[in-house]
């Protein structure tokens, strides 16, 4: 065991590095943090506006700005998810092959699990920092209302941004396994990813048994109930399940690969 997670951390600072020292990543960085300070801009403007405007025309009813902004803001950023992570994940495994280093790391005394658990720690681990300077803003929001917010729903709202990034990046990652083009592999990753997020509208249409299971497995349904503050075991267990479906899928097709090259 003390083998396996040595090598796991010798991958994972591997990834981590090659993220940190590569102009692509830092541009990833930058874009993100640009369409989420212009959104966050935008609909705190917007909810205060709203608030404004009730408050002139004598409307009773309270708005829960905190809230509404947390979810309008959170939402909007799993959108922007699914065309920053697919960039995030492409060169996985597509840049190993394109390098002839993934035959390498096919035969090489490292399982394949650890290999991709390493991989996809290290990107996971990138797109955290990039999501970290986003809860500077938020916290300074969150502190000045009256009464004081309920940061756990933060909290909850946060880690159901982390889980939908992890199992998009590791989804990804198996799309890169089986390509050494990283466009396509982006391409690959934003229409599976594309069709997860939006198959509950072709559930409700169909509707039965089947309409219900196609429900189930939407990203979009189960990333909105953490981003309410919804601690809900089914979201956490479907997240769980995608991004182990990820390396499991990821593990198979490098052991295929080794034994097309045996």
């Amino acid at each position: 065991m003390r083998v396996i997670m040595s090598n796991i951390l010798a991958i994972y600072r591997r990834e981590l590095q090659s993220y940190f020292a590569s102009p692509l990543a830092y541009a990833i960085a930058g874009v993100f943090w640009l369409l989420s300070g212009v959104f966050f801009v935008t609909i705190l403007g917007g909810i205060t506006q709203q608030v404004a405007y009730a408050d002139s025309a004598g409307y009773a009813s309270p708005i829960d700005v905190p809230y509404q902004f947390l979810q309008f803001f959170l939402g909007t950023l799993g959108s922007v998810a699914l065309f920053i992570l697919p960039i995030l994940s492409m060169g996985l495994y597509a840049e190993e092959r394109k390098r002839g280093t993934l035959e390498l790391l096919a035969t090489s005394p490292i399982t394949n699990w650890a290999v991709a658990l390493g991989k996809l720690l290290g990107v996971v681990t990138f797109f955290v920092t990039m999501v970290l300077p986003l809860l500077i803003y938020e916290a300074i929001v969150f502190s000045s209302t009256t009464p004081p917010f309920n940061f756990t729903v933060v909290l909850v709202a946060h880690l159901g941004l982390i889980l939908l990034a992890a199992a998009i990046l590791s989804l990804g990652m198996f799309v890169s396994s089986l390509t050494d083009s990283t466009i396509l592999a982006a391409i690959g990753t934003f229409g599976l990813v594309l069709f997860l997020w939006i198959v509950e509208v072709l559930g409700q249409k169909l509707g039965g048994p089947v309409g219900a299971a196609l429900s189930h497995i939407s990203l979009l349904k189960h990333y909105n109930n953490l981003t309410q503050g919804i601690l809900d075991s089914s979201s956490l267990v479907l997240f769980a399940s995608y991004i182990v479906l990820g390396l499991f899928l990821t593990a198979q097709s490098i052991d295929a690969f080794r034994f097309q090259r045996s």
